[in-house]
């Protein structure tokens, strides 16, 4: 895989520059310079093909291009300016912009960027699904949300699409009923269920030093066994959080940011959304359905 980048033929275009992602069979894009050394870079899709005889700026082999949800993170196998980001957002109007962005541009340039207030993300109107099981649910009193009782085949609070898929669920935990599921064994199970979604973690209503401390196992006992779990199930954040409230504020963020990550969303990512319709992005496909009993909890 390469990153190629060529002088635009195009006399007239203000993008002076065309380069060309290893994606989707070949991403081409026109830009306002070869790499964002300063600031952002703007770009936007080529209207044609890659040229059959490029005048080549740049042609550099590739590491890793992925796309993760609005964004492609480029990297390239050379030692300096081998890192960065293509964010794809819709502006006012529904017209698509992409802003490319290293780390040190974001840090000094964070154009429409806000600080979060009490919606997640920016979303103006989420809805949390609680399970049924659940017997001392969060209410999410302080957060702009609603919520609905409904059987989860996995987790305790998730997250659907506007098409009615589930996108992401958070599983809770308090510090026994972790212990108890580390050392009965059935953290695992509850982990594999949790993998069938998209998108799944677990939260810990405690700090990780008291598991270290725990008084009904041997010293460094249930850390060895968190330890191996989070090795086979790398996708699944186990996340603690010291109390209930600062928990159920952080399954409110993730839950939001869920929802979030599958929206065009740019450098000011979804604080657009002042109640605003916007284009959406495909959702992910369906996620296969496991048996609605579950253990451990």
């Amino acid at each position: 895989m390469r990153f190629l980048v060529a002088r635009n033929p195009d006399a007239d275009s203000s993008l002076p520059y065309l380069l060309r992602l290893p994606i989707g069979g070949g991403l081409v894009l026109k830009a306002r310079d070869t790499w964002p050394r300063t600031a952002r870079v703007y770009c936007h899709r080529a209207d044609g093909e890659w040229p059959a005889e490029p005048e080549l700026v740049e042609d550099v082999p590739v590491v890793s291009c992925t796309r993760r949800g609005p964004a492609i993170d480029l990297v390239l196998d050379r030692p300096r300016e081998n890192r960065s980001q293509l964010v794809f957002t819709v502006l006012a109007g529904g017209r698509e912009a992409i802003f490319w962005q290293t780390r040190k541009v974001a840090a000094t340039a964070r154009p429409g960027a806000r600080i979060p207030g009490r919606r997640a993300s920016g979303i103006a109107e989420l809805q949390i699904l609680v399970d049924t099981r659940e017997r001392y649910p969060y209410r999410f009193a302080r957060q702009q949300t609603s919520t609905v009782r409904v059987a989860l085949a996995a987790g305790d609070y998730g997250v659907r699409a506007p098409d009615g898929e589930l996108l992401a669920v958070v599983e809770r935990k308090s510090l026994t009923d972790l212990a108890s599921s580390l050392s009965g064994g059935t953290l695992v199970f509850e982990l594999g269920k949790l993998a069938e979604a998209p998108r799944a973690a677990v939260v810990v209503e405690d700090r990780y030093s008291a598991l270290l401390k725990h008084a009904y196992a041997p010293a460094g006992f249930l850390p060895d066994l968190l330890a191996r779990v989070q090795i086979r199930y790398p996708e699944i954040p186990i996340v603690f959080l010291e109390t209930r409230p600062l928990a159920e504020e952080w399954t409110f963020r993730y839950l939001g940011a869920a929802l979030a990550e599958t929206m065009p969303a740019g450098p000011g990512n979804a604080e657009q959304s002042a109640g605003r319709r916007r284009a959406r992005r495909p959702w992910p496909p369906a996620s296969a359905r496991v048996s609605a009993g579950r253990t451990g909890m």
